[in-house]
């Protein structure tokens, strides 16, 4: 499926030979796009006094293999554009007794479409820029700051060259002030995308450090500044973020490494294990 500037572009190609009916969903797209974009075919055809068909056929008279397709294309057009009002609106057009199952299917088909997506690859190569730096840092502001947590967390139990890079008392330029050529910046962005991450990442591009990108897409303006890109889907299905694939996609970072140095994971995780049990640190299975 193609970018969402190509769904106005189909709409405005065929809007002259439109039926009545596709007319009148084409107009409540452009003008409620927000809102559009999380309705179900049956919600958009009761919005403009239409049949669920008519929607149907309508995506089809677009090129899209069905009324998901389009859905997705809209949802495109949107994502860096919704205010926290605005998604917090479109919620209401979520039935209560469908919540969870909604929420859970979209998160389900995030991680379907990150696994068709995402290239094995670049994936690899990123594991390998990861394992040669001589410094890792990994930044992730608001809600993709637990992601970059995560990933530095476990890290850190593989690697002893890891920093997290935080919005705390100290500006973010200044935590990486010293990256260079040797080291590795990973970033971590989903829509509404931080300006501080791309600050951070066209900072360590004059520096010369090897940039990856977690991100949604490969049209995010993260882009423009890495080396190396992971799309991990994140489609909303509320006004809170889907970070299921991404976090999926993380952890596999996490493992890959782990499985690099197995070894000594085994004997730090054993150590770990009689130091825990020592202090009591965890509460018995008994």
């Amino acid at each position: 499926m193609e970018k969402s500037p190509d769904l106005i572009q189909r709409i405005n190609k065929k809007y002259p030979k439109m039926s009545k009916g596709h007319k009148l969903i084409s107009e409540y797209i452009l003008n409620n796009y927000d809102k559009a974009a999380f309705m179900t075919a049956l919600k958009l055809g009761d919005k403009v006094n239409i049949s669920e068909s008519t929607v149907v056929r309508y995506s089809m008279s677009l090129d899209y293999d069905g009324y998901p397709d389009l859905q997705k294309a809209i949802q495109e057009m949107v994502r860096n554009k919704l205010t926290t009002i605005q998604r917090i609106e479109m919620t209401s057009e979520l039935s209560k007794p469908m919540v969870l199952r909604s929420v859970m299917k979209a998160d389900m088909n995030n991680i379907r479409t990150t696994i068709d997506e995402i290239n094995t690859e670049i994936f690899e190569d990123i594991i390998d820029h990861i394992y040669a730096a001589k410094r890792i840092y990994i930044m992730g502001l608001r809600s993709s700051a637990p992601l970059a947590q995560f990933l530095g967390y476990y890290l850190n139990y593989i690697l002893d060259n890891v920093r997290i890079v935080t919005s705390g008392v100290n500006d973010v330029l200044e935590q990486i002030i010293h990256i260079n050529s040797d080291d590795i910046l990973i970033c971590i962005s989903f829509p509404r995308y931080s300006r501080k991450i791309l600050e951070a990442m066209k900072f360590a591009r004059k520096k010369n450090a090897n940039i990856v990108a977690i991100t949604d897409s490969l049209l995010s303006p993260l882009s423009e500044y890495a080396d190396n890109l992971l799309v991990a889907r994140s489609d909303i299905a509320s006004f809170v973020d889907s970070l299921v694939a991404p976090f999926s996609v993380v952890n596999a970072l996490i493992v890959s490494i782990g499985l690099r140095k197995k070894e000594e994971v085994s004997e730090l995780f054993m150590e770990l294990e009689n130091l825990w049990e020592e202090y009591n640190v965890y509460v018995d299975k008994d």
